[in-house]
């Protein structure tokens, strides 16, 4: 049975911007760029949001002057990166920080991004730690352990449990942002599509390619994060 004209021409349509002179691989290097930003950044992003957490919980039963030196500036940390667009951020620290500094764009992105999501992450770090009943902290003390110790063992691995969905979803949140690392040259998965699209003057089938690849990883990632909720609910009635 012969090819309709219209699904002829989507299909050249497809192969010109998808397979001809090897722009496949364009979108899995830029894939990959994309998947290095988000792992890194969210990566650096939990490890503020944990220091910035403790430091806001400890304040609330310390009248340390240093805690309280932290808690100010974690106070302005906070309401900077959250109260600003993170396209502003990325600028800046590209432009501003980093612009004549040797360092490559992507790991500018990284450490935009990071400390961006470090600022949410804290917060979902910090309401994991407050749900943990108070009384655990009391027995860890009351067994001779330090504050840090039994942060380590006693209250976080519990605030943990509780929160992983949530920074699961930061996650994801986070892999959708870095499409705006375009913007300053990085060639990540839409600035791959953006290349391919002004060579074959098609917008439509790269800009669908590149938000099917971006689908893909955020269906598989849900997937693994309802499996996980699942396990913990499970986990909660043993």
């Amino acid at each position: 049975m012969p090819i309709l004209p219209a699904a002829q021409s989507l299909w050249d349509q497809i192969y010109q911007n998808v397979f001809a002179d090897g722009r496949f691989m364009s979108y899995i290097k830029g894939l990959g760029v994309t998947l290095q930003i988000t792992i890194c950044a969210c990566i650096l992003g939990i490890v503020i949001g944990l220091i910035v957490a403790i430091i806001k919980v400890s304040r609330e039963s310390s009248k340390s002057p240093i805690l309280k030196v932290l808690n100010k500036v974690c106070d302005v940390y906070l309401s900077i990166f959250r109260g600003t667009p993170v396209m502003v951020q990325l600028l800046i620290f590209s432009l501003v920080i980093f612009g004549k500094a040797p360092i490559p764009k992507e790991w500018v992105c990284v450490i935009a991004f990071g400390i961006n999501s470090g600022a949410y992450v804290s917060e979902t770090i910090r309401a994991g730690i407050l749900a943990v009943d108070v009384g655990q902290m009391e027995a860890g003390r009351s067994l001779g352990l330090t504050t840090i110790t039994t942060y380590r063992y006693i209250i976080l691995p519990q605030a943990l449990k509780n929160i992983l969905p949530a920074l699961c979803n930061e996650f994801i949140a986070l892999l959708k942002e870095t499409a705006i690392v375009s913007t300053i040259a990085v060639v990540d998965l839409t600035k791959a599509a953006n290349q391919i699209l002004s060579r074959t003057f098609n917008a439509f089938v790269p800009l669908i390619t590149a938000a099917l690849f971006y689908w893909i990883i955020v269906t598989i990632m849900n997937f693994f994060i309802k499996r996980l909720e699942r396990r913990l609910r499970q986990s909660d009635k043993r």
